[in-house]
This record gives C-alpha cells, structure tokens and sequence, in this order.
C-alpha cells in the first residue's frame, strides 16, 4: 500500500483523468484532485465548456471519494503559451499550444504548485509510459497506439517525469472506459475532447480571427497565376485540402487544391493540385535546438521521427549543425510544416524534439529559385 504517498491528479472532468484518479485511490495513495483553469474566456462568440468540465470533475471525485480544489493559471497560460501562439500564426507558422501547455503549465507551474502544498507525485490521464529503473526518467510511448500522447509529453523533463504518474499509459481507452462503466462513473460516455485546449468546440479560424483579424493576399499556382484572395496566411497550414475557397477553375484538372507555401513577405499563398504533388512532399527538415528528455550530447543519431500527432514514425538521421539540427528523412514526407514539432524517438522511448524551422527539399528549392522566393539553408 502507497497511503504514505500524496499525489495531486488534474482533474479534468474527462473519462481519463477520473479513471487515473480511481486507480491511484484504489492502489493505495492519498489522492486529492485539481482543476485547472487554464483560459478566460474573453473573447466574444467563444463558446467555452469549463463550467460543465468542472460540474462534471465535482460529480466523479465525490463518487471517488477525494477532495477536489481549483487552482488558476489561465494568467500563466496567457503569458507564456497563447501570447506565442499567436506571435508564431503572426509570422506563418503553424504552432502546436498544447506541446508548450505540457512543459510550461501542467509539467511546470501546476507540479511546482502541487510540489509545494506537499504532494509527492503528481498524476495525469495522459496515454504515456515513464520507466525509472535507471539514473533518469524515461519517456515512452503508451501501449495503445491510437491514443499514445508522448509526442505531447516529449518537452517533459526527466526530472519532472520522475515526479509524475501515468497509469493509463499501460491501458488502451477501451479498457479505460470499460474501467469507468464498471464503477459507474458519470463520466464513462463522455466523448473525448479534441483539438486546441483552449479552443474546445469553436472552429480553429473562427477562434483566430478573434485575435488576429485580417491580413489579405493572392493565392497563387504554381506559375504564379492568380486564382483568389485569401484572409491571411495564419488562417493556412501546408498541406491544407478544406477551407481554401476555391471551387472548378476554367482550364485545370478537377483535382482538390493543397497548400504547398506560404510566402510571408509578398503575403502570396501558393496552392498545387493533387495529394501527391512534389511541391508538398520534403527530403528532411531543419529544427531548432533539440529538447532532450534526458541530457544527450550526440551529433548525430539514427532514430524515428513523427512530424506531427498521430503520424507514423519515419526512420531519420538527425545531425547537429552551428543553429540548431538537421533531419534527413529515409523517405520523402507529406506536409513537413514549419512551427510543428519533430519529435525524435528509438523503439518506444521518447527521445525528445524540436519545433521545425523549415523544411529540406530540392524540389521546392527549384521552384523557389523559379519563382523568386526566398529560402533559408542552415549550415
């Protein structure tokens, strides 16, 4: 038994913080549960969910049988994730918030302040496993691959995992939710959140457009033929299929358009026709400095690399340069997109990663050269 071991789990009115909470109660610890609130909604036409969130998180600790209290860090998140997010859509990257949620609020300002009204551990519903047989913490994939969230987890310290709890990491969600039903949790059918914390069931664009208004250009072919008027390059991302406004153009092929550049001093956003167009596929990617788990001063490494949530790992050589890293992909890769995370792994173990930079391609060199674009090789 682990009564002697106070852990503070988040709370989030979810089906998966609520079964972390009635595992690590049944295992033995003191539990007592928080609720986070991360944002104010003070944007207009912003339809937010966290008073039910917390009605429902009230509900399943009281048939727990642990405390809940609330702690406030919607002015930590403000400062030190959303002013980012929108200072990096206001220079045409493509940011992914809950990546610096992770690191910044839940991994750092939350388990600093648990850490101080005498917890042990904290604990979260992340799909992630942590091993510390060794010297360190280490960050591993969860055993369900559908729900694995250590792409999320991967600027997460060794340190702070050493002091964190997981135990859905060695679950799938539907033994999670079978889990629930069994003890007749109220939050057992509830349907799993999705997309941007902050932004719940509001439209991405809609949510933006709130905060960075409008900010016109030409949507450009290939050949640099006009087609449309765009509100703003932040409202883009390559790869993008849906939302580009364009319907049949007299004189080319039916094919659905795709992003394939955002040229953010001429404001020209640059759409090709067809999924497999070269323009949209990159030999490897530039990246910032690498945020280890654990201490690594390798200058080259043959791993696995996802370039984004849910995609499948591809095996990459990663090279140290003056400025940063450059990855070599084995194989070509659809979308590499400039302000996502590369995230570096071995097997299941979780190395770390970096935000991306800029994408490695000849083809797109070419075009660029064509076309006049500029681009920024680093040495």
């Amino acid at each position: 038994m682990q009564n002697n071991k106070k852990v503070i789990v988040g709370i989030s009115g979810g089906v998966d913080s609520s079964v972390c909470a009635l595992m690590l109660k049944s295992a033995g610890f003191d539990v007592q549960g928080v609720f986070m609130k991360n944002w104010t909604n003070s944007a207009p036409n912003i339809e937010c969910t966290t008073e039910k969130d917390f009605a429902d998180a009230e509900a399943v600790c009281d048939q727990i049988g642990i405390p809940l209290h609330q702690a406030n860090f919607s002015g930590d998140y403000w400062d030190r994730v959303f002013k980012k997010f929108l200072s990096d859509h206001n220079e045409g990257l493509t940011p992914n918030p809950d990546i610096l949620c992770n690191k910044e609020i839940k991994f750092r300002a939350f388990l600093d302040y648990c850490l101080e009204i005498g917890a042990d551990y904290i604990a979260t519903g992340h799909y992630v496993r942590v091993d510390n047989s060794g010297s360190s913490a280490r960050l591993l994939r969860g055993i369900d691959p559908t729900k694995d969230q250590s792409y999320f987890l991967h600027q997460v310290t060794g340190k702070d995992l050493a002091k964190s709890l997981f135990p859905l990491g060695e679950l799938t969600k539907e033994q999670v939710r079978q889990i629930a039903k069994d003890n007749k949790l109220i939050t057992a059918g509830k349907k799993d959140s999705v997309g941007i914390c902050f932004i719940g069931k509001n439209k991405y664009n809609d949510f933006i457009a709130n905060f960075l208004g409008k900010d016109p250009g030409a949507i450009l072919d290939e050949e640099g033929n006009e087609l449309g008027v765009h509100d703003g390059l932040m409202y883009f991302t390559l790869g993008q299929r849906q939302g580009i406004g364009l319907g049949g153009i007299k004189g080319k092929e039916q094919d659905s358009w795709y992003v394939a550049h955002k040229d953010t001093q001429s404001k020209a956003l640059t759409v090709v026709q067809g999924r497999d167009h070269p323009l949209l596929f990159s030999d490897g990617c530039y990246v910032e400095d690498v945020q280890w788990v654990n201490e690594n001063n390798q200058e080259e490494l043959n791993c696995e690399v996802q370039i984004r949530y849910q995609s499948q790992p591809v095996k990459a050589q990663l090279k140290k340069l003056t400025n940063g890293y450059k990855i070599i992909f084995a194989s070509p890769q659809l979308a590499v997109t400039p302000g996502q995370s590369a995230v570096i792994y071995q097997g299941d173990d979780c190395l770390g990663g970096s935000v991306i930079k800029d994408r490695i391609s000849s083809d797109f060199y070419s075009w660029a050269d064509n076309r006049g674009y500029n681009y920024q090789v680093y040495g």
